[in-house]
This record gives structure tokens, sequence and C-alpha cells, in this order.
């Protein structure tokens, strides 16, 4: 494998492992935005699939041309400087928010779904995350060419089983009279947009690192392919369940009803994806404190994971729905500005 090749694979792993997180891991956010919708849901993947391919790939460009070393630049470059100081302020308390709610939801899959104490999955994830983390950069490779692919392989044969078991109707059979249908259309726009205002906290580093644009290309590319791929297996998994709403993990009950043979696997699976949000969101918010802060970026690491601590403790779940919404329509700012011609953006 030649060293390009070997780059854009390692993009997409990282692509693939900072958008995946607790909603996605456990089936919640594909059903809020997309399973519900029964088929008009895999149209919706469709769009959003494609939405990925090309502007995540697009918002690494830019950042290796524009040479940012945070997501505070390239916010700067594209918002301009006063009303980039607002999304950048706003981005970094999300974050912190972010990186809480997950390491809440490492401590949940111990509590219920091992049995073990809820502090001892947050702390345990709070060590991992800073020993990977001291190996920078490649740490986040290393992770997320590891979990990246089970995750992949594990959602495809359980489609694959579910497909086997029940055919596709399971995407047309879901009654949707509550739902008000022209919602779908809507949902890919606000689910990717909102992703990839977050995953800009890895995207935008991650680009400067490589060595060539056709690297950043195709793993844009194959991250944003992939997505798509692990989006339309969980939605055909989760069609299969009658009452989505009322699992707070129903990922993990597709599982128990279709395959328990490899159900802790897959558990520990969806502790992975969670881990791999973790290291990311935290290396993003020190590459930004790195340029304030002059200190090891071992002890940068370690305050986040500290604070981020402190905060999931607090009951930050009620801030995150007041500021997720604000932050959802600044998201979509960024997605339509990224569908600007790229000669436009790049001067």
């Amino acid at each position: 494998m030649t060293q390009s090749w070997k780059e854009s694979i390692q993009v997409a792993a990282v692509y693939v492992g900072t958008v995946v997180g607790a909603g996605f891991a456990t089936g919640r956010e594909i059903v809020e935005f997309f399973t519900q919708y029964g088929l008009l849901g895999l149209f919706g993947i469709l769009i959003s699939g494609l939405l990925f391919m090309w502007l995540g790939t697009k918002m690494m460009i830019i950042s290796r041309h524009i040479q940012a070393s945070s997501y505070k630049e390239f916010n700067e470059y594209l918002f301009g400087r006063k009303l980039g100081l607002l999304v950048n302020t706003l981005m970094f308390i999300v974050l912190f928010g972010v990186t809480s709610v997950m390491l809440s939801g490492a401590g949940a899959v111990f509590n219920e779904q091992l049995g073990l104490p809820y502090q001892t999955g947050i702390l345990l994830t709070m060590v991992l995350s800073f020993i990977v983390l001291t190996f920078g950069i490649k740490g986040l490779f290393s992770v997320n060419m590891f979990v990246v692919p089970l995750l992949i392989l594990f959602s495809s044969i359980l489609a694959l089983k579910v497909i086997l078991e029940g055919g596709l109707s399971v995407l047309t059979d879901r009654d949707m009279a509550h739902v008000q249908s022209w919602k779908w259309l809507i949902s890919p726009f606000t689910y990717t947009a909102f992703n990839l205002a977050m995953a800009q906290a890895v995207l935008v580093p991650l680009a400067k690192e490589m060595k060539t644009e056709t690297s950043i290309r195709w793993g844009g590319l194959l991250g944003g392919g992939a997505l798509c791929v692990i989006l339309i297996t969980s939605h055909i998994s989760l069609s299969s369940l009658q009452d989505l709403h009322t699992f707070e993990i129903p990922m993990a009950e597709v599982m128990k009803n279709v395959m328990f043979s490899i159900y802790w696997l897959y558990i520990m699976v969806i502790y992975g994806e969670i881990f791999t949000s973790v290291i990311g969101d935290v290396f993003g918010l020190q590459r930004q404190l790195k340029q304030r802060i002059k200190c090891p970026n071992s002890f940068i690491v370690l305050g986040i994971l500290v604070v981020a601590y402190f905060i999931s403790l607090l009951g930050y779940g009620s801030l995150i729905s007041f500021l997720y919404p604000i932050f959802g329509y600044i998201s979509l700012v960024l997605l339509i500005i990224l569908m600007v011609p790229i000669r436009q953006l790049i001067r």
C-alpha cells in the first residue's frame, strides 16, 4: 500500500470515528433523524451520505489551503473575525458539553449493559483517553483504524441477518401516521450540518497534517461513503424494531433479538464508538487551547478530561438541550457557506 493510500484510509477512519458517538452508536440519532420516516428515511440517508462525502472533503481541503491549526482559524476564515469569535466560543462550550455527554454515555454502557459501576466506565474512559492522546495524532489514527472496521463489519452483519429473516419489507412496514412526512427532507441537512460542525474540531487540524491533497480527497470520499453505509445498515436493522422510541439503546435491542450470540461483542463496539468520539473531541479542544496556553500537551489533555468529568456530574444535559438548537442553526449556515464554489472560498 502506497503512503498516499495509507493516509487516505487513516483520514477516512478518523472521519467516521469522529462523527459516530453516543447517539449514533446506540441508534438514537439514527431513529430521530431517519428511521422513524420509514422508506423516506433511507432517501434521507443517501442525501446525508452525499453531503458527508462532498462537504467533509471540502472542509479539509479549505483547511489545508489556509493551513488552519484548529477550528478557530477555519471559522474566522469562513465567518469573519467578529462572527467567527461568536461561533468559536459557542463551539468551544458545546464541544465541552458533548465530551461530557460522551463520558456519561461510556458510564451508562458499563452500568446498564455490563452491570459495572457508572463511575468505573467514566474513569476508565478518561484514563484510556489520556494514554491514547499522549501519542497525539498517531494515537487517534491507531484507535480509529481498529474500531471503525469493526463497526462497519458488525453493522453490516446485523443488517444482513435482519434482511434474511424479514426481507426488505421491514423498510416499508412502519406506521407513519404520527409523523410529519415533510420533515424527512430537512433531517439529512440538519443532521449533516451539526455533525460536520462538530467534526471540524478534528478534521481541520487533521488536514494540515496530511502530506498531499489527494490523501484528503480520497479520505473524505471514503469516510463519507463509509458513514453512508453504516447509516443504511443501521437503518435496516433498526427498522425491525416496532416501538423504536421506547428504547434508550435501540441497536442493542436489535442485537438481542437477532444475534444474541455476539451481543456482548457488539456492546464493546458501541463503547469503542463512544471512545473514538471522546478522544476526537478532546483532541480538537486540545489543539484549540494549545494556541492560548503554553504548557505540555499532556497537561492540557488532562485538564480537559477533568473539567469534562465535573461538568458531567452537574447534569449538563439541560444546558446542552438549550445550546444544541442554537448551534444547529449556526451549523446550517456553515453547511450553506461550504456549498459555495471552492474558488470563491479560497481567495
